[in-house]
């Protein structure tokens, strides 16, 4: 009797259950077992315990653009081709009822200098007072002159704080933060904490800016776009060893007053985005960026 229970214990799990499939359990008319879900059970355990022991640390950043206010300049092509395309709507089109007023007002005062006016047909409008197209014209001349458009270049232009400088660009919001010790410009990010979706945690970190009721409408619930680093040596622990940023976009909808001169937070144009980010750091928030 012993000598079958030791070469029972010595197979393996998958085995075992593999002839108990095959005897017992399919004489019984039952589903047997299989090895392939059991497999698969071993499998996802054993991944759910890597991902809560993983060495990375998880944030989320948000790549907030203040999207142009006012149309940008023309290039040269694009000045000659709306010159053209205004001349063959202008030659295709046909008479406003601007244009054939005036066509009207000119046949009837040629009609009142001629010898042989008759001015019965006019009896209608002599009580009303007569406006003519010219006359508006003229009033329509003078409103013009006394316009004054905004200028298209500000102050604020070289203010890297407000979030209203270069009206005719796209704009992004960088942040100072502190990376092992190294005080470093990046996207606006926070950590994640257990019980939030990545999509809070983007929220969060844009909440906690110095910027007072800056609001902005998230384009999505998923990343956008992932970048992976390696802390140095001397930061490394045996449960920390990178950090992996998970990037959300967002437009800006409305927001307070600038941090101030030489504060935490400024908005950038995407050219001017290499003066402040690292290259490999650069390289994943360029391919987010919006280029409008």
């Amino acid at each position: 009797m012993s000598a079958p229970c030791r070469r029972m214990a010595s197979r393996s799990l998958l085995q075992f259950l593999s002839c108990f499939s095959r005897t017992a359990v399919g004489n019984a008319g039952l589903r047997p077992f299989s090895s392939t879900s059991v497999c698969r059970a071993t499998f996802r355990t054993h991944n759910v315990v890597e991902r809560a022991h993983s060495p990375w640390t998880l944030m989320a950043a948000v790549c907030l653009q203040r999207l142009p206010v006012i149309s940008a300049d023309c290039s040269p092509i694009e000045q000659q081709f709306r010159e053209m395309m205004h001349q063959m709507e202008r030659e295709k089109s046909l008479l406003s009822d601007h244009e054939l007023q005036l066509l009207e007002d000119a046949e009837r005062m040629s009609r009142r200098q001629a010898d042989n006016y008759d001015s019965e047909g006019e009896d209608d409008y002599r009580d009303q007072e007569i406006v003519l197209a010219q006359d508006l014209e003229d009033s329509w001349e003078q409103k013009m002159k006394s316009f004054q458009p905004s200028p298209r270049v500000t102050d604020a232009d070289q203010d890297l704080t407000s979030s209203e400088r270069c009206l005719a660009d796209s704009l992004v919001l960088l942040a100072e933060q502190q990376v092992a010790g190294e005080p470093l410009w990046l996207l606006p990010q926070a950590r994640w904490q257990e019980g939030e979706t990545l999509r809070q945690t983007a929220e969060r970190a844009l909440a906690s800016l110095p910027a007072a009721g800056l609001k902005a409408t998230f384009l999505g619930n998923a990343p956008c776009g992932v970048y992976k680093y390696k802390l140095p040596q001397a930061a490394r622990t045996e449960s920390t060893v990178g950090i992996k940023v998970f990037f959300f976009k967002a437009v800006l909808s409305g927001g307070g007053p600038p941090a101030g001169p030489g504060g935490p937070l400024l908005w950038a144009k995407k050219d001017e985005l290499r003066r402040y980010l690292k290259p490999a750091y650069m390289m994943k928030v360029d391919r987010v960026v919006l280029g409008l």
